[in-house]
């Protein structure tokens, strides 16, 4: 339908040109969401992000397992309010998301 086609692609622009971070990642931890905003502060673009697992190739190895947790805990429907997460950028920096 023409409808739903439309009000989704508006809600891809959206996510995509947001001024703030959009993550996301599948059952398995491998990103499957990446918007502009995200690959702006992190140096790796949507195409380099998308089905890497997330925890150990973009958190920083000292709280990959804390994030892990936090994760599964959202992925079984518990949530976890105001978690900063430090990733590793492709230039080697860390910034917090």
């Amino acid at each position: 339908d023409r409808a739903v086609a439309a009000m989704a692609n508006e809600l891809r622009q959206l996510v995509d040109t947001a001024n703030a971070p959009i993550f996301g990642i599948d059952v398995h931890g491998n990103v499957n969401e990446w918007n502009d905003k995200t690959a702006e502060i992190t140096g790796f673009t949507r195409e380099e992000a998308f089905d890497k697992p997330l925890v150990s190739t973009f958190i920083v190895s000292s709280l990959r397992n804390s994030v892990q947790t936090v994760l599964d805990n959202a992925l079984h429907g518990k949530e976890t309010s105001n978690y900063e997460l430090e990733f590793r950028t492709k230039s080697q920096e860390i910034r917090y998301l």
